[in-house]
C-alpha cells in the first residue's frame, strides 16, 4: 500500500511541472544542456527550493529561469457562489442581492442579473409575476447541489443555476 502511495505521489509531482518549461527543454539539442533544463524546472510546493536552481557548471542559457507568475487574488466566497464544481466544507449557504430596476417576473429559462453582477437562469418550469422596483432576493443552496431564488416579501421560489 505504501509503495502504491509513493508511486502516486511521484506520478502527480511530475504532472505538475511547467508545460512551457518542458516544451522549451525539448527544443535543446545538447543532451547535457537539455537534462540541466529539465532539472531547473520548478515543481510547485513539493520540490525543495534548491531543485529549481540550475546545477553548477551548466551554461546559463541551458537552464532558463522560470518566469514569475502574476499573483492573482483568489475570488471571494461571494464571487465564487454557484460556480464551484464540488462542495468544500467552508461555503456560504446563501447570498443576498437585488435585481436592479423594475422587475416584472420570470418564466422558464429566464436569465436574471443581480446587482452584484452574477447572472442566474431559471432552471425549472416555474413562472411568477412580481411587479417590484429593485426587489431584494436571496439565493440559497438546496438539495443535491441545486440553488433556489427567493424574493423578499413573497413566498414564490424558483430553482436557478448560475450562468455568470
Amino acid at each position: 500500500m505504501r509503495l502504491f502511495a509513493l508511486f502516486l505521489l511521484a506520478a502527480t509531482t511530475s504532472a505538475l511541472a511547467d508545460d512551457a518549461g518542458i516544451l522549451r527543454c525539448r527544443a535543446i539539442k545538447d543532451s547535457a544542456a537539455r537534462l540541466a533544463c529539465y532539472d531547473a524546472i520548478a515543481v510547485p510546493s513539493t520540490a525543495p527550493a534548491a531543485a529549481a536552481q540550475p546545477k553548477a557548471g551548466t551554461p546559463a542559457a541551458a537552464a532558463p529561469a522560470a518566469a514569475p507568475r502574476a499573483a492573482e487574488a483568489p475570488p471571494t466566497p461571494a464571487q465564487q457562489f454557484g460556480m464551484e464544481a464540488k462542495t468544500p466544507a467552508a461555503q456560504l449557504e446563501a447570498i443576498e442581492s437585488t435585481i436592479p430596476g423594475m422587475f416584472e417576473g420570470w418564466g422558464p429559462n429566464t436569465v436574471i442579473t443581480l446587482a452584484n453582477g452574477q447572472s442566474w437562469q431559471i432552471s425549472d418550469s416555474s413562472s411568477g409575476y412580481i411587479h417590484k422596483e429593485n426587489p431584494k432576493v436571496r439565493i440559497r443552496r438546496a438539495f443535491m447541489g441545486s440553488f433556489t431564488l427567493e424574493f423578499e416579501d413573497s413566498s414564490r421560489v424558483a430553482k436557478v443555476r448560475r450562468v455568470k
